[in-house]
C-alpha cells in the first residue's frame, strides 16, 4: 500500500501559489491522510504533523515528508482533551510564524462504530470524534483573523461505508454535526477572508443532483490543494462527500 501510495504523488498537479505554505495536519497516520501530507510535502510546504500512529508503515512515511517538505516537526502525543488540542494549534502558529492550512483528520473505524445503538451514544461518539477539530478551528481561525492572514481549514472525517443502520445513523450525525460546526466556523471568518470546509461521510439519502463522492486519500489530497490554492479562495463552508475513504 504504501509504494503504491508513493507512485501516486509523483503524478500530482503543482499549484505555485501554494509552494512554501505554512502546514498544520492532525491526525495522520498511515492509514489515513498519506496522499494529503505528501501532497503538500512536495509543494515544499513547512508542516507541523501530529500523529500517534507508531506503527512501522508511519515510521517508514516520516523521513520522505521530511525530505520533501521544507522543513518538518513532528509531534507524536495524542490529542486527548480539549486543552491537548488548544496547546497543538498555539505551538503549530508559534513554531511556523503562523499558519496558512490546517487539516484535522478524523478516523472513525469499526471499533468505535460497535455497540452504538442508542442516539445518545451515538452523539456522544459525534462529540467526541469533533471536539478537536472545532477547537483547533476557532483558535487557528482567531489567530489568522487578528494577524490579518488568509488562509484554509479542512477537517475531514475518515469513516468506513455504514453496513448496518446503527452506523447509517452514525454517518447521519456525524455529517450533520459536521455540516453545523462547518457553515458557523465559516460564517465567522468568512469576512476575513479565512476559509473554512470540510469533508465527511457522505450523504444517507442521494438524489439525481449529488456531485460525486470523494473516493480515496489521493482525491481528498486533489480536493486540499485545491482549496488551499487561488482556484479555492471563494469556497467556503463547503461540505464535500465521501465514502469509504479508510485504507
Amino acid at each position: 500500500m504504501f509504494v503504491s501510495v508513493v507512485k501516486r504523488r509523483e503524478q500530482a498537479e503543482i499549484h505555485p501559489d501554494v509552494l512554501g505554505a505554512r502546514v498544520l495536519i492532525t491526525g495522520l497516520s498511515h492509514r489515513n491522510g498519506v496522499d494529503v501530507a505528501r501532497a503538500f510535502a512536495e509543494h515544499k510546504a513547512r508542516l507541523v504533523i501530529q500523529s500517534a500512529d507508531t506503527a512501522p508503515e508511519f515510521t517508514a512515511l516520516v523521513p520522505l515528508l521530511a525530505d520533501d517538505a521544507q522543513d518538518m516537526q513532528l509531534y507524536n502525543d495524542a490529542i486527548d482533551s480539549g486543552d491537548a488540542a488548544v496547546r497543538l494549534a498555539q505551538t503549530a502558529a508559534k513554531v511556523l510564524g503562523g499558519l496558512d492550512v490546517v487539516i484535522n483528520l478524523v478516523s472513525v473505524t469499526r471499533e468505535d462504530l460497535a455497540n452504538r445503538r442508542s442516539l445518545e451514544e451515538i452523539e456522544d461518539l459525534a462529540s467526541e470524534k469533533l471536539l478537536a477539530p472545532t477547537l483547533i478551528t476557532r483558535v487557528v481561525g482567531n489567530r489568522m483573523r487578528v494577524t490579518w492572514s488568509e488562509g484554509l481549514i479542512l477537517n475531514v472525517v475518515h469513516m468506513p461505508a455504514p453496513e448496518t443502520a446503527e452506523e447509517a445513523a452514525v454517518a447521519g450525525i456525524l455529517r450533520a454535526a459536521l455540516t453545523a460546526i462547518t457553515q458557523d466556523e465559516a460564517k465567522k471568518l468568512a469576512d476575513d477572508a479565512i476559509r473554512v470546509n470540510a469533508v465527511g461521510p457522505r450523504a444517507l439519502v442521494r438524489t439525481a443532483t449529488d456531485g460525486a463522492c470523494l473516493a480515496g486519500d489521493p482525491e481528498i489530497a486533489s480536493l486540499a490543494l485545491y482549496l488551499a490554492s487561488k482556484y479555492g479562495r471563494k469556497l467556503t463552508g463547503q461540505i464535500f462527500d465521501a465514502e469509504a475513504v479508510i485504507a
